[in-house]
């Protein structure tokens, strides 16, 4: 790389310091980390792969210094970081961040950083008391399996436009897709898919709304997966699925060649497209990456359902899943061949055009859907011929996002950088016309994964802000033991030029992320719950058998060996100050919320019984035991609701 190339761009925590012999301005350490980082992360493999590629000449740096986004011009002269939000402001983004191994989702504010909640999904939460009380575990199922792998959230759109109603979220580690309502973000429904495994990419349909959730199986596995045929990888295969968004049934799979990576949407209706790698049905590393190229495989939703309408499927085992055939010949499909294990794939705010990153090339390949139109319609043969670009930006492009005024912004993993480019220029050079299509190159710290613009996977897409989720963290931070942060990163784009503006810790690993500008959300999100919410109906309905009002009655049921005790929560006391069981009994314990006022929540538990459980203003919430331990078990508040708020418990006798 010139040492022109980021001659903008500093650690925004400290001054500008002296450069190096042989460095580049910005942290002195970044090049002998990031020379080190490729021996050790990239050595075999990827490092192979790679060199085959070259070096690539940097971008230059374009046009003058960026200029803040409008909400931050006033923060920046008076000497405030251009991130800065007063106390008492809001954030004008919501950015919803995957949780990665936690199995959660995260919210935050942006352009602050701040976290502002974080919503349990596939983990075990005992500041909610998600996978304790009835309710989460209604959702969760019988057979839960603790935690989760979350990679990518994803709002639901009508025409193109986010419509705040929900975000979905895989869990790769269970092979699970869960659904999270906007209005009070919490996880209503989590639907198991079957025939496959390994939930990776995850996209919404755009249009004409989300009806469906596409979900990529990324392993190979016989089908069906009973024990036969472990030994014969030929046997194996995978599938893309289509989730009804509405009902969170899986509406239909498709059996394709090759292990599926990520996958995206057009703005149509019409297609959605996955990447996919292992083109050679390997099953080690060796075997994954021999190929030259290998595809971007595009499933013609139309067709498919027609397919399945007729009766042209097959089901698998005991699923009643249709399945269909999409491997290579079928008229369902169209496997555009693309270099090399090519990973990240992302549409285009104008609608033309989807974007698939090589990770072991250096190019992206930009590719029509028009094209892809025209190629269902048989107006060429060549599926490469709807590959109308393939610019060289850098080593270990793995995912692109947009500003809406025509650039595009792919990280660099192996090179640590984000390379902003113009996609007109791309398609021109490509055309053969002498036109540098490379703005600039911004490093990073380091090795970024995804990255995401505000509003940039939808038609609104506003060129302000882009965050880079970057995998390492070294020298970054105060030391946190051999297991470090992961660093997200954020960068103005309003301007001309990219500018770094601020870097966090976050706790690994988050994986993705959408900016959803806060006009979307804002009139959706309830600031008390309903007692009527379907959320609660089967507490509610059950409270209503027994003769209870759950908002007014605090009473004790027996009913042979289970009691159910009921009790309102208004600070700073609980309907019941005790309630006697007997060893044996199974207790559920139902408590309601009647304080009407936002942000006066309660909690509840019982010392050394593993009940804990939090019920926000209007809400219900309950947990079932077995009290197996007799004595005095004191319950009390855990959300500090009021200046008496220690005296706010009672005791739980258990009787020998």
């Amino acid at each position: 790389m010139s040492d022109e190339t980021n001659h903008n761009v500093r650690d925004p925590t400290t001054p500008p310091a002296a450069t190096p012999a042989g460095e580049q301005p910005g942290n002195p350490a970044r090049r002998k980390f990031i020379r080190e980082a490729a021996v050790v992360g990239v050595a075999g493999a990827a490092g192979l792969a790679l060199a085959a590629c070259g070096k690539q000449e940097a971008g230059k740096v374009a046009g003058s210094a960026a200029t803040s986004a409008a909400a931050t011009t006033a923060s920046a002269a008076k000497g405030l970081p251009e991130d800065y939000v007063p106390p008492g402001q809001l954030d004008e983004y919501f950015g919803i961040w995957s949780g990665g191994q936690s199995g959660e989702i995260r919210l935050l504010g942006l352009p602050s950083m701040r976290e502002l909640m974080r919503v349990p999904v596939f983990n075990p939460d005992f500041t909610i008391g998600w996978g304790v009380t009835n309710e989460s575990k209604r959702i969760l199922g019988p057979n839960f399996p603790p935690g989760g792998d979350c990679h990518h959230p994803h709002m639901t759109q009508t025409d193109g436009h986010y419509d705040g109603r929900y975000v979905f979220i895989n869990d790769k580690a269970h092979t699970r897709v869960a659904r999270i309502r906007c209005d009070v973000w919490r996880c209503d429904r989590i639907v198991d898919v079957p025939n496959v495994q390994a939930i990776h990419g995850l996209r919404v349909q755009r249009a004409p709304r989300t009806g469906y959730v596409f979900a990529n199986g990324e392993d190979q596995v016989p089908s069906p997966n009973d024990g036969r045929d472990l030994d014969d990888p030929k046997k194996y295969q995978t599938m893309f699925s289509a989730i009804d968004g509405d009902t969170m049934n899986v509406a239909w799979q498709v059996i394709v060649d090759g292990n599926l990576d990520n996958t995206e949407a057009d703005y149509a209706g019409k297609y959605a497209a996955s990447t996919c790698y292992n083109s050679e049905g390997g099953v080690t590393l060796a075997e994954m990456m021999q190929a030259e190229r290998d595809w971007v495989v595009v499933f013609n939703i139309a067709r498919i359902e027609e397919a399945v309408k007729k009766g042209d499927f097959k089901t698998i085992g005991s699923s009643k899943v249709p399945v269909v055939d999409g491997r290579h010949g079928s008229p369902l499909t169209m496997y555009i061949p693309i270099p090399k294990n090519p990973h990240g794939i992302n549409a285009s705010p104008d609608g033309k055009y989807v974007v698939a990153n090589g990770k072991l090339s250096p190019t992206v390949s930009i590719i029509e859907w028009a094209k892809i139109d025209d190629w269902f319609d048989g107006k060429f043969k060549d599926p490469r011929d709807a590959v109308v670009a393939e610019p060289e930006v850098g080593l270990g492009p793995l995912h692109t996002a947009y500003d809406g005024r025509g650039n595009a912004y792919t990280t660099l993993f192996i090179d640590s950088q984000i390379v902003k480019w113009n996609i007109a220029d791309a398609i021109a050079a490509h055309g053969g016309k002498k036109v540098n299509y490379l703005r600039q190159k911004l490093d990073v710290a380091y090795q970024p994964g995804h990255n995401h613009s505000s509003m940039g996977e939808t038609r609104d897409a506003d060129g302000k802000w882009l965050v880079s989720l970057n995998k390492f963290s070294k020298d970054r931070f105060l030391p946190t033991g051999p297991l470090h942060p992961d660093n997200d990163q954020l960068i103005d784009i309003s301007g001309d030029t990219m500018k770094l503006v601020a870097d966090g810790p976050v706790y690994a690993e988050p994986h993705d992320a959408v900016l959803v500008h806060k006009r979307f959300l804002m009139d959706k999100i309830k600031k008390v719950w309903d007692v009527n919410d379907p959320f609660f109906a089967e507490t509610v309905a059950l409270a209503k058998s027994q003769g209870v009002n759950v908002r007014s009655d605090n009473k004790v049921i027996r009913q042979g060996k289970k009691v159910f005790v009921y009790m309102t929560s208004a600070a700073p006391v609980f309907g019941l100050t005790d309630f006697k069981v007997k060893k044996g009994d199974e207790v559920t314990v139902t408590v309601t919320n009647i304080d009407p006022i936002e942000d006066v929540t309660h909690g509840f538990c019982i010392t050394n019984y593993g009940i804990n459980f939090e019920i926000s203003p209007g809400a219900t919430a309950s947990a079932t035991f077995t009290a197996d331990k007799p004595g005095v078990y004191w319950y009390y508040c855990t959300f500090f609701c009021h200046a008496l708020h220690m005296e706010m418990k009672g005791r739980m006798l258990v009787e020998a």
